[in-house]
């Protein structure tokens, strides 16, 4: 309910915590920024996978293994207060390319800002492939078929 004598309401007093010194230096590995460029870019609609065929080919024997490489097709460049990021992509059918990549560059943007906390000097995204889902379908159909002759 609100006070309607006319006094005066006490104000609210606001008390912050003393500033603690910068002590000390954060280092951030070029391979940890890497992996978040990689997590953001592959949680990307359209994105089928990250880098060239060779990479990929890698990638899969990886995967198999169950040790997943996510720094895959990116390749960063780490100043003191901003970061360069290429990233290779493969993208899905029938997607619009544009739109992939610039999805891309803004969830590696807003990764880099967020969780690296430094400033963006670009995000170039390379598009070599384009994942075509019945083209992977007849492959394994026939892998398949030779297992079974």
């Amino acid at each position: 309910m609100a006070n309607v004598t006319g006094g005066n309401q006490p104000k609210a007093q606001v008390v912050t915590a003393p500033m603690v010194a910068s002590v000390g230096r954060t280092t951030i590995e070029d391979g940890v920024v890497a992996k978040i460029a990689g997590i953001a870019a592959r949680e990307v609609d359209g994105v089928y996978a990250l880098g060239g065929g060779a990479a990929r080919m890698v990638g899969a024997i990886r995967d198999a293994l169950n040790t997943t490489d996510l720094s895959q097709g990116i390749a960063v460049e780490v100043g003191e207060t901003q970061v360069a990021v290429d990233v290779t992509i493969v993208a899905e059918y029938p997607v619009s390319l544009q739109k992939v990549a610039d999805d891309v560059r803004a969830a590696i943007h807003t990764a880099m800002v967020e969780l690296v906390g430094m400033d963006v000097a670009e995000v170039n995204v390379t598009i070599n492939d384009v994942h075509v889902p019945a083209e992977d379908d007849e492959v394994e159909v026939e892998v398949v078929q030779e297992r079974v002759l």
